[in-house]
């Protein structure tokens, strides 16, 4: 992973069965992967205030191999994302979108867990507005991050799409939205 962006960014619509999102990359890597059924003003959006000096082009091609990943993905055949990924944030908003990429496939990690994990125990809160802040969705998993209680919690994509992609790790929601290992 990088985390710098420079340059154009790169956009296509990933449609596969039931998931539609946007996906955008530089030519260093992916560095947006929107929510579900979201429209275009999405991506547009995430682009103009965070790169507003990069324009926006749409390439079908120069995305393929980060959807061909994403297929895998929503296929159960792969586990680990190989494609560069590439983002921008503050050092804070960096080292927990770095954490998450540490949660295993068919796991969760807690909050408090990520806050840990950066050395940062008390910065609970902040890891949440951190996680609610990653711009690329599934390949960052910040949907492996639930509740202390092992409650769902909120989710950029919706809790839907959350939900869809724990089941699809073969994690389970519970009648009260808590997740039951299977």
């Amino acid at each position: 992973m990088t985390n710098s962006i420079s340059g154009a960014i790169y956009w296509s619509l990933f449609s596969y069965e039931d998931w539609n999102m946007h996906v955008a990359a530089t030519d260093e890597g992916l560095c947006f992967v929107g929510s579900q059924n979201q429209p275009f003003e999405e991506l547009a959006k995430w682009a103009a205030s965070r790169f507003p000096r990069s324009p926006l082009i749409h390439d079908d091609e120069k995305l393929l191999s980060y959807k061909a990943e994403l297929v895998q993905y929503l296929q159960g055949t792969l586990e680990n994302f190989t494609v560069p990924t590439v983002f921008q944030g503050t050092p804070f908003q960096e080292a927990v979108w770095q954490a998450l990429c540490s949660i295993p496939y068919g796991h969760t990690w807690s909050y408090s867990d990520i806050a840990n994990h950066i050395q940062k125990p008390a910065a609970v809160r902040a890891v949440g507005a951190a996680i609610g802040a990653n711009p690329v969705l599934i390949t960052i998993p910040c949907h492996r991050v639930i509740g202390k209680n092992g409650s769902l919690t909120g989710y950029r994509g919706g809790l839907d799409m959350k939900t869809k992609l724990l089941q699809l790790e073969g994690l389970r929601t519970g009648m009260r939205g808590n997740i039951q290992h299977v």
